[in-house]
């Protein structure tokens, strides 16, 4: 079976930008990479302009930024100078409220233009950005904002009721800004096109956005502003983004992808853009890059099995030859995923990897270079990456360990907010490690192998089991709950929980067992008669009936209640009941011990378990 796919001068359509690999990454030094983007006096910087109005001085200023295609059809087109007007616009009106340098300002938004509009004036006026995914709930969104102590919060009619319901319990919320409000736009209209906007130094903040751990509440991810140089020459070398290109990158802003290669590297690299705000179709996405003739195309691999499982044949009804690169990320990529593409598209997908801490992608597969299948590829020229242990010594080819970061890459964290003692616990020696195992092949390939914590990877979203666990132990029924990833061929990990529940909930469970389902809840579809008692039958025409015991039924309840009061991508898929949880002796679940179970894998060492 093919594992490698070694490209020929007949594979690329269009020169890469990135020729040599490792001529560039031999040569290359951050220091000597300043001129990629514009410079105010005095060595000052800004996001926001370099990603869209420094291309007002070219002859982007009138092309196409952003083609936005909504839920029912809709569509809106915007050039680089619309939205360097709206962006400006809204700093203004920002600045009206008060709001000044290092003020966090939050984005509540689905993906529509104003959230896109919004991040770039936040940035504008030295604000920081702050994102939050459209699918969190009350206690995540309070979690985020009472820790940021946000000024604002930019939202809509439908989201921003879960922000008007937990207002009382945030002191700095000063104001919450609803972009579908009449009086909103008429109030924005009157302000002028033109601003100034703030002159950062490179390590000013810019955006942060939270992300889930094992342990404890979501962190406060923070990154500079000139996270946008190794976010714009990754964007050029990895994404292989080029003035003639129209570019769709899937991601969602409320993740970090969706801020480095949806608004500010690939903008700066002034390309056009897709967002699609509906939900996945494999059928519109299709239609997607055949109408607006997509030439580069970046998504997860969730995205991409859900594309297999669609079928091979839906593919063949659309003309898709623009394409000419494919991209991953959000999780490892699996060989069977780029071996179905170079089999329907002619083209594979390149893998790459990064994290939220890491502002930018770090280690890729690039057009220059052969593909390994399963491969992480090799790092990006300015990024020294490593295998080391946990000293932070480095090891051999082949050995397995921390995969590891030398400090001081453009787009490294500037600070987890608030958590100094955490920020640092990210480092040892001059390493930033990552958490992830993997290995390094001869060749210079890295391979990943694992998370070395139990952060959870669900159709490219991580998820923290804490917060998950937390969710689950507000419910009336549940005494602990302890939440671990499951492989999964679709989604890569689902979310599985292991609830001890109150005694009176264990006897109905029990009972429900026991009792051969006398303890049951029968369900009938609605609309359809029921027949009279002794009439009805499992053959009865028009009937169709489903019998659940009352332990199928409070899974059901339970997974519902976390997709409610959490998000709509972090609620568990399957629920076990146990009588006890595995806990060291102070206390903390062993997850991995949980998991070791699941898969029948060895338990390892339990020298810190309590008696179990």
């Amino acid at each position: 079976m093919q594992n490698t796919f070694h490209k020929t001068k007949k594979y690329f359509k269009i020169t890469p930008n990135l020729l040599s690999y490792d001529t560039v990454y031999k040569s290359f030094d951050w220091k000597r990479a300043d001129y990629h983007l514009d410079w105010f006096p005095e060595n000052k910087i800004n996001a926001a302009y370099n990603a869209i109005d420094r291309h007002l001085n070219t002859f982007r200023k009138n092309k196409v930024a952003l083609y936005w295609l909504g839920d029912n059809d809709q569509k809106q087109t915007y050039t680089f100078e619309d939205l360097s007007n709206l962006s400006n616009q809204l700093a203004n009106y920002l600045k009206s409220l008060g709001v000044a340098r290092g003020d966090r300002v939050f984005l509540f938004l689905p993906r529509i233009p104003y959230l896109y509009i919004s991040f770039l004036g936040i940035l504008k006026i030295g604000a920081v950005a702050g994102t939050l995914f459209s699918a969190f709930q009350e206690q995540a969104l309070l979690d985020r904002l009472i820790n940021s102590q946000a000024k604002v919060v930019i939202t809509d009619s439908t989201l921003g009721t879960r922000i008007k319901n937990i207002k009382g319990k945030l002191p700095h919320l000063e104001k919450i800004i609803l972009v579908d409000d009449s009086t909103f736009l008429q109030k924005l209209s009157t302000f002028s096109t033109k601003t100034h906007i703030a002159h950062m130094d490179k390590e000013d903040y810019a955006f942060m956005l939270y992300t889930s751990g094992t342990t404890g509440k979501p962190k406060g991810v923070v990154h500079q502003h000139l996270a946008i140089l190794q976010e714009h020459l990754t964007a050029k070398y990895v994404l292989d983004l080029k003035d003639e290109d129209t570019y769709w990158c899937t991601a969602d802003p409320g993740w970090v992808t969706g801020i480095a290669y949806e608004i500010l590297g690939s903008w700066s690299n002034g390309v056009t853009a897709i967002v699609y705000s509906g939900r996945f179709d494999p059928a519109t996405w299709y239609k997607i890059l055949q109408d607006y003739k997509v030439t580069i195309w970046y998504t997860a691999p969730t995205a991409i099995r859900m594309l297999m499982g669609a079928g091979d044949d839906l593919v063949k009804k659309y003309n898709l030859s623009h394409l000419r690169h494919l991209c991953s990320v959000g999780e490892p990529l699996n060989p069977e995923a780029i071996r179905w593409g170079l089999k329907v598209f002619g083209l594979p997908f390149h893998d790459n990897w990064w994290q939220t801490e890491t502002g930018a992608i770090c280690i890729a597969n690039y057009p220059c270079l052969d593909i390994k299948f399963g491969s992480m590829g090799k790092p990006v020229p300015g990024v020294i990456a490593n295998i080391v242990d946990d000293e932070g010594n480095e090891l051999p080819v082949g050995k397995e360990g921390n995969l590891a970061l030398k400090k001081g890459w453009p787009s490294m964290m500037k600070t987890i907010w608030h958590r100094h003692i955490k920020y640092e616990s990210y480092f040892i020696k001059d390493w930033y490690l990552s958490g992830d195992h993997a290995y390094k092949d001869k060749d210079g390939y890295f391979w990943f192998v694992g998370r070395a914590d139990d952060v959870i990877k669900t159709s490219g979203e991580r998820v923290g089991p804490f917060e998950v666990e937390s969710a689950l132990v507000e419910h009336p029924s549940v005494v602990e709950a302890g939440v671990i990833g499951k492989p999964d061929k679709l989604r890569g990990e689902i979310i599985k929980a292991f609830i001890v529940l109150k005694p009176e909930y264990q006897k109905k469970v029990s009972l429900s067992h026991l009792r051969g389902g006398e303890a049951t809840e029968t369900q009938t579809t609605p609309g359809v008669a029921r027949l009279p008692a002794g009439r009805q039958g499992r053959d009865s025409p028009g009937v169709k009936e489903s019998v659940k015991t009352y332990s199928e039924h409070l899974k059901e309840e339970l997974s519902l209640y976390v997709k409610k009061n959490l998000a709509g991508h972090a609620y568990p898929r399957e629920i076990e009941f146990i009588d006890r949880l595995p806990k060291t002796r102070s206390g903390k679940i062993m997850r991995r011990i949980l998991k070791a179970k699941e898969m029948g894998l060895p338990i390892g060492d339990t020298s810190t378990l309590e008696e179990y």
